[in-house]
């Protein structure tokens, strides 16, 4: 082979070899020359990620990420940093985070093996998992008052596997009401159909929230499955992702990531056994 075929090879070869570290620092670079920082959200997340009545970004996700866009500002020496908040679903969330449409993902989306393989995960934020929502006046305050009870769930979910395996764990003989949506569980409660409805926790929340009469209701301590959620920034940016987990783990060491959580879900209750864990694994030394 001519000697300029060989260099040419072998230039060719080494900004093949250079490309995915001129990527994993791209996001960092990208904001620190326009000085704008794009947030992907959820219109409908309660209370995770949602519009609120003024179209602004709301809720515990969001809250998250403006204390993780100053902390990166402060990294960067900059002192104003734009946001620009992008609505995403759960069918487009992945393809505009990583099309660069979006810089961080800040909703409700579960950390998992499968997902990895296209995205990158934060610290997580949050433990979700399987609980049950009822009226206060009905008197359920753990899973063996459901005895005797009907239990709504949307029929094939996760949900109304983990609530039958845990009702049969803890010998409790209740009648389950399959429905086809929360919606319809919320209003098979209203309407006396049944007596709880079982779903992920935070979502029961947002039921809760989203009702308008949160005095009205209750959400079983116990929690029945396990879905870590976490924020979603792209593959391989090891660097933007440091300075997205260092900004979660100064929050769990100083305790304002309880704060946080009082705001968006301390009515119903403190955090359990799992959060408190949660936020001391998270509580990294610098």
């Amino acid at each position: 082979m001519p000697l300029h075929r060989s260099c040419c090879w072998l230039v060719a070869s080494l900004l093949l070899l250079l490309t995915p570290v001129v990527q994993a620092a791209g996001t960092l670079d990208k904001i620190r020359a326009s000085r704008t920082i794009a947030l992907g959200h959820r219109d409908s997340s309660i209370p995770f990620s949602y519009t609120g009545n003024d179209n602004q970004p709301w809720g515990y996700s969001v809250d998250l990420c403006t204390r993780v866009v100053a902390g990166i500002a402060r990294q960067l020496g900059l002192e104003e940093l734009q946001l620009l908040w992008v609505p995403v679903t759960p069918e487009t969330r992945i393809a505009k985070l990583k099309s660069g449409e979006i810089d961080l993902e800040c909703g409700s989306t579960t950390a998992s093996l499968s997902r990895m393989r296209d995205v990158d995960f934060s610290l997580p934020i949050f433990v979700d998992g399987t609980s049950y929502l009822s009226r206060r006046a009905a008197g359920i305050r753990r899973i063996e008052d459901l005895a005797g009870r009907k239990i709504a769930v949307a029929g094939g979910t996760t949900s109304e596997r983990t609530l039958a395996a845990a009702l049969a764990q803890h010998r409790v003989s209740a009648e389950l009401v399959t429905v086809s949506d929360h919606q319809h569980g919320l209003g098979a409660l209203l309407q006396g159909k049944a007596d709880a409805y079982a779903s992920d926790r935070s979502l029961l929340i947002g039921l809760a929230l989203d009702s308008g009469s949160l005095t009205d209701w209750t959400i079983g301590p116990e929690t029945f499955s396990y879905e870590p959620y976490a924020l979603m920034v792209r593959r391989n940016d090891a660097d933007f992702r440091l300075a997205v987990n260092s900004v979660l783990a100064r929050l769990s060491r100083s305790g304002e990531i309880y704060e946080i959580y009082d705001r968006w879900f301390g009515y119903f209750a403190k955090p359990g056994a799992r959060m408190d864990n949660l936020y001391y694994l998270n509580a990294l030394p610098e």
